[in-house]
């Protein structure tokens, strides 16, 4: 339930409800997300508030829009990478052109995977799965991260 008097802007209340909901499988993946006049009927909000729930929802890569309408973002298929110990995986935001040529929607980083000898490999990071001794060493021994 949305309250217009609580301290947390009415659209960021709308945007957890819609993540909530496709968390839960309400909204699955592939399907219609209501009509911008559906949440602002049901929740008696803006459609300027609605409209920047949805923006949130696309920078988190949680859904898509085009002139028909918005979807919850299909699942994807996962690519599987093996790094060693001296390998070294950074996460960025691509840009405008990586993100073309990746296929990756505002939002969604990019891992860059760098082996000695080789050139920097560049990854959608929502599409990566990592595995090897790197990835488990960057969180420390205690499984805590240690990088900030």
């Amino acid at each position: 339930m949305i309250n217009p008097e609580a301290d947390r802007p009415v659209y960021k209340q709308l945007a957890d409800i819609i993540r909530e909901q496709i968390a839960r499988g309400t909204l699955a993946p592939g399907h219609r997300v209501p009509a911008e006049m559906d949440y602002v009927q049901e929740h008696g909000i803006s459609r300027d508030s609605v409209r920047r729930a949805m923006a949130v929802l696309r920078s988190e890569g949680l859904i898509t829009t085009t002139a028909r309408g918005s979807r919850v973002r299909p699942e994807q298929s996962r690519q599987s990478i093996t790094i060693g110990p001296a390998d070294r995986v950074t996460a960025r935001m691509p840009n405008p052109e990586e993100r073309l040529r990746l296929g990756v929607k505002e939002g969604i980083p990019v891992l860059v995977v760098e082996r000695e000898g080789e050139e920097p490999q560049l990854l959608a990071a929502d599409r990566t799965e990592i595995h090897g001794d790197a990835a488990g060493r960057a969180l420390g021994e205690s499984g805590r991260n240690d990088l900030g």
